[in-house]
């Protein structure tokens, strides 16, 4: 079976990959996941409590097909967890690492968008992680496809569900029919 674990971190926005994990288990039966830093439990930006099913420590890249990182206030601050190792280890192994809005920011501080296309809220938001994939950024409102890394800035959470779920091969008539519904809002005058 297909799973998808999501990173979340306290204050996640609860939005931001909920299409994501609605879509991939309810329309394509993919075993969804949460994990938090520790293994503790965590409130989203709206209330939202979560007991996770594991420990970022605890993920295990070979059982996995998907490593989401879900935006939240956590990975701007000075003491934002520091998951590079499960990140790179997840990428080494060919699976798709995304990330959204301020999730990006975890990507960029492994190292992971310093050599492939990749998106964000802005370039302003990524430069105190160190990067440096600047070159490669691409300012635009929906997610960036990078081989098997997404990024999306967090106003996007319906093409990066698109994106996330076309890596692990969902690309057909019933993604696109999601992503047509999902985002006809943004089609409205």
């Amino acid at each position: 079976m297909t799973t998808i674990v999501t990173i979340l971190t306290p204050g996640y926005a609860d939005w931001e990959t909920a299409l994501l994990n609605a879509a991939a288990r309810s329309y394509f039966n993919i075993d969804t996941r949460f994990a938090t830093p520790g293994g503790k439990p965590v409130t989203s930006s709206g209330g939202l409590k979560v007991t996770p099913d594991l420990a970022v420590e605890d993920i295990n890249v070979s059982a996995i097909d998907a490593l989401v990182v879900n935006g939240g206030v956590a990975w701007s601050q000075a003491d934002a967890p520091d998951i590079g190792r499960v990140l790179v280890a997840a990428r080494d192994a060919g699976k798709t690492v995304a990330g959204i809005c301020d999730g990006t920011l975890a990507l960029a501080r492994a190292g992971l968008l310093d050599e492939v296309a990749h998106t964000s809220n802005s370039t302003d938001n990524l430069t105190p992680t160190g990067y440096k994939g600047a070159a490669h950024y691409r300012d635009q409102p929906d997610a960036v496809i990078s081989g098997r890394i997404v990024t999306a800035p967090g106003t996007a959470p319906v093409s990066f569900m698109g994106g996330v779920l076309e890596t692990l091969g969902l690309r057909d008539d019933n993604l696109n029919y999601y992503l047509g519904m999902y985002g006809a809002e943004h089609k409205a005058a």
